[in-house]
């Protein structure tokens, strides 16, 4: 089934930013830092030019509590002011009023948020984390900002009906599951129950009928429209190029809903009918919802149709075409009207207990706090009588805001029109009136993106990392670097890596996939791999990446370090633990080694090995393994280099690695999440905080990715969450990646870096942050960038 899931590996490591939680994100937007060693940004000059940064496409849904795209999030963080902030190493800043200054590569820089945090570990197991507030601070309209509005945005994020990309609901916050149990949303009961559904407790049969006969197939219609738009405007035309791409039969073949037979006509796969194409024998958006509701049963239930959104071809999912009542919760349980673990100590302080020690906690506090007055309503909020600004389990007041956003930001949203994000400043911003006046945020497609700089339609943007990009941009200044009087441009690490993943119970001798033959086998493979990271990477990137030897970004505090002394390139050591590769070595040397060592580990793990060559593999493992990459047909994947080369070498000693490059990537993720995949390319998307039990422990999210299964590494994950203390968290993780390379599901590939450029020419690049990372952006202190 494809297009069904969100997935956290995405086919090229693409735009991705921070989330502390729900849309508080993007390097810590509305809090900002001063450098003790540099000029005060704010004493430039200002007029009212208008500064223009380049995005990619919005969805709208610009409100701190609903927005679910990079871009839409950027414009809530302009507008919004987060309760708790981090520092340039991602690292929390406890002591936000005052300001806390750190050192940052050799300069010290002082932060300052909406908050100071005392964070106490309490004898009976339970943790507290007390807020003291700013008390000279207000929205953009004027109205304070104080405990009530951290209280209200805290109980629309808990709501049993919220569906937003916040997960605050699920942190052990005392009080919080019997405040959220016994209720479920009107569109979950529906479509759970079916339209056949007799018992009418909870609604009635006008409503289920209203729903099945009319709502969901106009809904559903709508969203089959929405899949196609979007497929004509990206250019998704795969595999139907003889197909006109405003047919509606171009998002049915790239969601894997229609098949393209040779004369050219197109079939359904769940109901079967065939359109011939010609004429107006052709599906429309009714029938391509019923190919997908024919699939109901066949793998795919009715509610799984909510979450009926791929995150690379449609921005919306099938629930946002439907009225928001559905989304209204109903009680069908015993609940409490208050979460007894968030507290209003008083006007200016609020506390939140949890049951328990959570290590990733800390960073879910990092939300825009949203005005009550505003999204809620103050009538509705009487904080003794557990009343907080809207009825309990009805969010529609505060969905009705989502395009409007309004917070305590340094900026405020205007208008969106035309492709383009308005606002002006926030005069009372509480960290100093914005410099700029005015702001733009403009759609602008990623080839534009360079031009659009240097020709001065836009003041910044973000293209994608390559060799060809940075050499397009040195190309644009007079002294042929990448920084200079035309362009001046910053690289960071991305949040995130790319890698090379096999699946365990695919790629594995005999039964077992943890015994040392199907390490050996998964090995060998991997040591030939692993030899052609380097070349490949920088002939991609060029200075826009650089190899990593641990499944794990830079980004991340837990990253091993190349000075650290238990550091090892991945598959560098033969089966015997030797060095395969010496410093004198020349790169062809090192694949002769690279092969060598691969044919000692086959020979482990039970091949027949005969002059140099396989000859025939042990039971349950094959002479051949297909690696899948999503690059697109075209071999475009910086990954691809190197499995080309892998698969060249591997050939010689008589083994197939067969590589399929794929034009549509959804194959790739129904193929892992099925577990037919053996090997293929991707990247990880990361957070703040180095978890890793979304992706190894056992019960992850994403454990059928590599399926390893193992009560020794899920331990080792579980206890890494039991500790706040960073020093014992980074050894326990160092454990759980040595526990990861060893077990050879995963070949770590590169670190790419964002790419941002700024017009030199039109912005005073004093006025920039120092020291930019992937925590720390130009948007962290957007209210100083100046216009020359």
């Amino acid at each position: 089934m494809k297009g069904m899931k969100k997935f956290l590996a995405v086919s090229l490591a693409g735009a991705m930013t921070l989330s502390m939680a729900a849309c508080g994100s993007d390097s810590s937007t509305t809090d900002s830092s001063t450098s003790t060693e540099s000029s005060d940004a704010s004493a430039s000059s200002s007029d009212d030019s208008t500064l223009v940064i380049a995005q990619d496409d919005f969805s709208e849904k610009f409100s701190s509590f609903f927005c679910t795209t990079v871009y839409d999030e950027r414009v809530a963080n302009m507008v919004g002011a987060t309760l708790i902030t981090t520092d340039r190493a991602g690292e929390v800043i406890y002591n936000g009023i005052e300001g806390e200054t750190k050192e940052y590569n050799g300069t010290e820089y002082t932060y300052t948020s909406l908050s100071d945090l005392t964070v106490t570990e309490n004898e009976d197991g339970t943790v507290e984390y007390d807020f003291k507030l700013r008390d000279d601070v207000t929205f953009s309209d004027g109205e304070p900002l104080t405990a009530d509005d951290v209280i209200f945005t805290m109980y629309v994020y808990s709501d049993p009906s919220y569906d937003g990309s916040s997960s605050l609901y699920s942190l052990p916050i005392t009080g919080m599951d019997a405040y959220r149990n016994g209720s479920t949303t009107l569109l979950n009961l529906l479509l759970e129950n079916g339209e056949d559904n007799t018992d009418f407790t909870y609604y009635t049969q006008e409503e289920q009928e209203q729903f099945f006969g009319t709502d969901l197939p106009a809904a559903g219609e709508a969203f089959a429209q929405s899949i196609a738009d979007y497929c004509t405007t990206n250019g998704y035309t795969t595999g139907v190029e003889s197909i006109d791409a405003s047919d509606i039969a171009n998002g049915m073949a790239n969601w894997g809903y229609g098949t393209i037979n040779d004369d050219g006509s197109l079939t359904g796969p769940y109901t079967g009918t065939t359109w011939t194409m010609e004429g107006d024998d052709v599906p429309t958006a009714a029938d391509f919802w019923a190919e997908m509701l024919a699939n109901v049963g066949e793998g795919l239930g009715y509610e799984d149709i909510l979450t009926m959104a791929d995150t690379e071809k449609a921005s919306d999912s099938l629930a946002d075409f439907l009225d928001d009542s559905y989304k209204n919760s109903i009680e069908t349980g015993s609940s409490v009207d208050y979460i007894e673990g968030i507290e209003k100590v008083n006007d200016y302080e609020v506390k939140v207990t949890l049951d328990s020690v959570d290590a990733a906690a800390i960073y879910q506090f990092g939300f825009n706090v949203c005005p009550l007055h505003y999204y809620g309503s103050d009538d509705e909020y009487d904080y003794d009588n557990h009343k907080f600004g809207f009825t309990k389990g009805d969010l529609s007041t505060i969905r009705e805001k989502t395009t409007t956003p309004l917070g305590a930001g340094p900026y405020v949203f205007q208008k969106y029109e035309n492709k383009t994000v308005y606002f002006t400043a926030n005069e009372s911003y509480f960290k100093g009136a914005p410099v700029t006046k005015n702001v733009q945020f403009k759609v602008t497609s990623n080839a534009d993106k360079i031009t659009g700089v240097v020709q001065g339609t836009v003041d910044i943007a973000d293209p994608s990392g390559s060799k060809e990009a940075l050499t397009q941009i040195a190309e644009q200044n007079s002294n042929g670097e990448t920084t200079g009087d035309t362009l001046t441009t910053t690289l960071y690490d991305t949040l995130g890596y790319g890698y090379i993943g096999m699946n365990s119970q695919n790629v594995k001798v005999g039964d077992d996939p943890s015994s040392e033959e199907s390490k050996d086998l998964r090995k060998a493979i991997a040591t030939v791999i692993a030899v052609y990271r380097d070349v490949v990477i920088d002939s991609y990137y060029g200075d826009a990446a650089s190899v990593i030897n641990y499944p794990i970004s830079n980004t991340s505090w837990a990253a091993p370090q190349a000075s650290d002394p238990d550091y090892e390139v991945a598959f560098s050591k033969d089966v015997d633990g030797n060095e395969i590769y010496t410093d004198s070595m020349t790169e062809d040397e090192k694949y002769a080694a690279a092969l060598e060592a691969a044919l000692g580990y086959f020979e482990a793990a039970g091949y027949t090995v005969s002059d140099g060559k396989l000859t025939a593999a042990p039971d349950g493992a094959s002479l051949s393994y297909e690696v899948m990459i999503p690059g697109g047909g075209s071999g475009d994947h910086p990954s691809f280099g190197i499995i080309t080369a892998a698969s060249e070498a591997l050939a010689t000693i008589g083994f197939d690695l067969e590589i399929n490059d794929l034009s549509d990537s959804t194959i790739l993720w129904s193929s892992t999440e099925s577990g037919t995949a053996e090997l293929w390319c991707a990247a990880w998307g990361a957070t703040l905080d180095p978890d890793m039990f979304q992706v190894y422990h056992s019960n992850g999210g994403s454990a059928y990715m590599y399926r390893i299964y193992s009560d020794e590494l899920d331990a080792m994950i579980e206890d890494a969450r039991t500790s706040t203390d960073q020093t014992y968290r980074k050894a326990v993780y160092k454990e759980c990646l040595d526990f990861i390379v060893d077990y050879a599901v995963e070949i770590p590939v590169y670190q790419r870096q964002d790419v941002t450029i700024f017009s030199s020419t039109r912005i005073d690049t004093d006025s920039l942050p120092g020291d930019m990372t992937t925590f720390y952006s130009f948007y962290a202190e957007i209210e100083k960038i100046a216009m020359k």
